[in-house]
């Protein structure tokens, strides 16, 4: 099997099946082979060979009926795994959703809970054709920002393997940067899509809040939770985006706003576009490599004929408190369901709901989510909901208010994704304080439910203790301002054009 098909971005493997010159079945047996190569970077939970060939084969057989074909046709596609997939293991990289085997062995996520339904957004993938391989790995229950909380095995940074590849949809991030597959989706509740595609050299958009389906998705913050793509270039995100967006009446928060064409945005004219620089995110602790990239292609983007402009975010500097405060508190409420009664791990305790209780989660939950649990526990407990959660309320309107501000005066806003590239694996893992702060760049884009994406931009030159990596441009428009997002973003990437990791032929 020939896998330089799987360099190619997403749109044109999609305009290469419908014209016929390859097989989706090739494409699909191209991506499993990568993925069988790349099993050491821990990219994937569970793998659908099968499962992906038939639905590949259909896509074939439909093609030589002279059937139309999505637009996604034949694009094999990884699933962060807190997405719903029928029949289809979904752990959401946790011990909770993998019922003990008899053996009472190490978790398995093949044997992970197999939903009796697909999420919205699998059903749009599969309606315009994609064939989706298997489910990504994960940060557990989508809780943390380097996939080294994963219950089962952590992701690795393809560009070095000694390195975490972001997280929490880190698994997604390495397959598309190691070129398993062209896109995959990830969720994002404090910057979990982008984070890892600026870390692994990929494209990551979040899209604006309600402009995507949530049904299906289990739940970590759900005022905060969005999901998106992530994709090789900028136009193969934007096609994912626009069959994944759109009203859902099964999501209470879907916008019932029409979804424009995502994709013709690429390529548009960016000159006169006012470009916003927050001061706030080029304040101390971010790396001077990352600070020289950013700022590099800020310049590129005067040079395409954007006006930059400096703006202010006054609110930027409580974004890591106030959301440790709302999201835990969230978390709190809906991991409550996982209790051992209705599905996942259930553990023995005889004739004792509560000791089964306690022994299920005890043994079910990693160390991350056991303290976002206790912490939004207490936010929410009496005597400390004024003082914490309703607090934290309040100051996320601040957050709103800011970016109202700014979008009066400027069109996008454009900042660092990370304050640092990628770091060891193991370098945080034992101080979660340093972990959170790796995604203050990217909370408040949550907090104001603002669509956001990253792009990458030149890398982080290579030094006497480490290689050359990634680094990512973030940019951020006014709800629903996804379009000028990409229009930007395909911009600036015809002057730096994406690159692949030293190891990937």
């Amino acid at each position: 099997m020939d896998e330089s098909i799987l360099h190619r971005p997403a749109w044109q493997i999609a305009e290469l099946v419908r014209s016929g010159e390859v097989s989706a079945v090739s494409v699909t047996e191209a991506a499993l082979g990568a993925i069988q190569r790349g099993r050491q970077l821990g990219a994937f939970l569970t793998v659908q060979g099968d499962r992906a060939l038939a639905a590949a084969r259909s896509v074939d057989e439909r093609r030589a009926r002279g059937e139309a074909l999505g637009v996604l046709a034949g694009v094999p596609m990884g699933i962060k795994d807190p997405i719903c997939t029928k029949d289809v293991p979904t752990t959401a990289g946790s011990k909770i959703l993998v019922p003990a085997a008899k053996n009472q062995g190490e978790a398995d996520p093949d044997r992970g809970w197999r939903p009796p339904y697909d999420a919205t957004v699998i059903e749009r993938l599969v309606g315009a054709d994609a064939i989706v391989v298997g489910k990504c790995n994960m940060d557990e229950l989508a809780m943390g920002s380097s996939t080294e909380n994963s219950a089962f095995y952590p992701a690795k940074n393809p560009w070095d393997p000694t390195r975490i590849p972001g997280g929490s949809s880190g698994g997604s991030a390495v397959a598309v940067a190691a070129r398993m597959v062209p896109a995959a989706l990830g969720s994002d509740t404090g910057g979990s899509i982008r984070q890892p595609a600026a870390l692994t050299g990929t494209v990551g958009v979040k899209p604006t809040y309600g402009r995507v389906s949530r049904y299906g998705l289990i739940a970590y913050g759900s005022s905060l939770d969005h999901i998106g793509p992530l994709a090789t270039d900028v136009r193969g995100a934007a096609r994912v985006l626009s069959v994944i967006a759109g009203h859902d009446p099964r999501d209470g928060t879907s916008l019932r706003a029409a979804v424009p064409d995502y994709e013709a945005a690429c390529g548009q004219s960016v000159r006169g576009m006012r470009i916003g620089v927050p001061a706030e995110y080029f304040a101390a602790g971010l790396e001077p490599a990352v600070e020289a990239s950013v700022r590099g292609a800020i310049e590129a983007l005067a040079r395409l004929g954007c006006e930059v402009k400096p703006i202010e975010l006054s609110a930027t500097r409580h974004a890591v408190a106030t959301y440790y405060v709302i999201a835990v508190a969230e978390a709190s409420s809906n991991l409550a369901r996982f209790d051992g009664v209705r599905f996942g791990l259930r553990a023995p305790a005889k004739n004792d709901l509560t000791a089964m209780y306690s022994a299920t989660r005890g043994a079910g939950f990693g160390a991350e989510v056991k303290r976002r649990i206790m912490l939004g526990t207490y936010v929410l407990s009496a005597g400390y909901y004024d003082a914490y959660y309703l607090r934290a309320q309040r100051v996320r309107t601040l957050f709103r208010r800011d970016f109202e501000a700014a979008f009066r005066e400027v069109d996008a806003i454009a900042t660092p994704v990370t304050p640092a590239v990628a770091f060891k694996l193991g370098e945080k893992v034992d101080d979660p304080l340093a972990m959170y702060l790796a995604d203050v760049y990217t909370l408040p884009a949550n907090l104001a439910g603002i669509p956001a994406l990253s792009v990458p931009c030149a890398p982080a030159p290579a030094t006497s203790d480490r290689p050359e990596l990634p680094v990512g441009l973030q940019l951020m428009g006014p709800p629903l301002g996804e379009e000028r997002l990409f229009a930007l973003a395909s911009a600036f990437e015809t002057t730096c054009p994406p690159r692949k990791p030293p190891g990937v032929a």
